[in-house]
């Protein structure tokens, strides 16, 4: 089988960009999603900051508009699972489970994945009470209890996606402040299903069978207690899904992906985008200009390899 032009591994929005823009450019791309369609976008109930949507969209949605888009030009995506991949000569070769492929370029934007918490019954409650995603599971805990872990953006804004459902949302930030837009904070402090434990930690997921309660620590005071809950969503940031990637190419203390202004990496030929290498901004808006960086950069790189020129970027 003759190597691809481009094969694009992950889903999200940096990744259905570089699709967009290489499907434009007549390189036909191969998208290995991995199993969920527009990763963490995918999951987000409702996008409000991303430019064209006064009324806000869903982040499934969004995402679905940009497969469409994708395909329409000639992109191939392609549900399986990278499992492996050998950098070390070209054509490139990524390992999936459906088989393996070639390729005379790569753009790596798999994102992150929810950091955990490491604590007694965390591991054990999974899927029974314990999640990363209120999104998928919120529709669960109606008219229950549950304790958002967390103070940051996402755990703000998925606390005010569970007061849909749930009749208590207990926030444990591990601070004494909201590290959030000022106006997520004003939403979430004037809703009165919302309630903050500030300078918390939890150190442990207790049940029976399924959640029924989280053990609290003040990190100030040193002092316990223990409170009734149904399920535990967990949002205390996140890490780089880089791990296939070691010994292959250059990562930074944190994980990430190294890269340059040209969004390439330490391999010549490929390149990455989005939040697999943004330190930063983790944005969709900053995912997108990065997916479509990395794509121009890799049009050009194919350019340069069959000895044809490349379009001037100027505009």
């Amino acid at each position: 089988m003759e190597p691809r032009n481009l094969v694009i591994v992950g889903s999200g929005p940096a990744a259905l960009t570089a699709a967009i823009y290489d499907a434009r450019a007549n390189l036909s791309p191969l998208v290995i999603t991995g199993k969920d369609l527009g990763g963490a976008m995918g999951l987000t109930d409702r996008v409000e900051n991303y430019p064209g949507f006064p009324e806000g969209i869903g982040g499934f949605e969004l995402a679905q508009s940009m497969q469409k888009q994708a395909e329409r030009f000639g992109a191939e995506l392609v549900m399986d699972e990278v499992v492996e991949v050998d950098f070390t000569s070209s054509p490139f070769k990524i390992g999936a489970h459906g088989s393996e492929r070639e390729a005379r370029s790569v753009i790596i934007a798999t994102g992150r994945s929810p950091r955990r918490l490491g604590i007694p019954g965390e591991s054990e409650f999974a899927g029974r009470g314990v999640s990363t995603c209120a999104t998928c599971d919120g529709y669960f805990y109606r008219d229950q209890t549950v304790v958002v872990v967390g103070g940051g953006d996402a755990a703000v804004k998925e606390a005010v996606f569970l007061t849909k459902f749930a009749s208590e949302v207990h926030v444990a930030p591990r601070r004494d402040r909201l590290r959030t837009e000022r106006i997520v904070e004003d939403i979430a402090r004037s809703n009165e299903k919302i309630h903050f434990v500030w300078d918390t930690v939890v150190t442990e997921i207790m049940g029976d069978g399924g959640v029924n309660g989280v053990r609290l620590k003040n990190v100030k005071t040193g002092e316990e207690s223990t409170l009734e809950t149904q399920g535990v969503f967990i949002f205390v940031g996140n890490v780089p899904n880089t791990e296939l990637f070691k010994g292959q190419l250059e990562l930074d203390e944190a994980g990430y992906i190294v890269t340059d202004e040209r969004q390439m990496t330490s391999v010549e030929g490929v390149f990455a985008a989005g939040d697999v290498q943004e330190r930063v901004a983790w944005q969709i808006s900053t995912a997108v200009g990065s997916g479509a960086r990395a794509a121009m950069q890799a049009e050009e790189y194919i350019a340069e390899l069959e000895g044809r020129a490349h379009p001037e970027r100027d505009a």
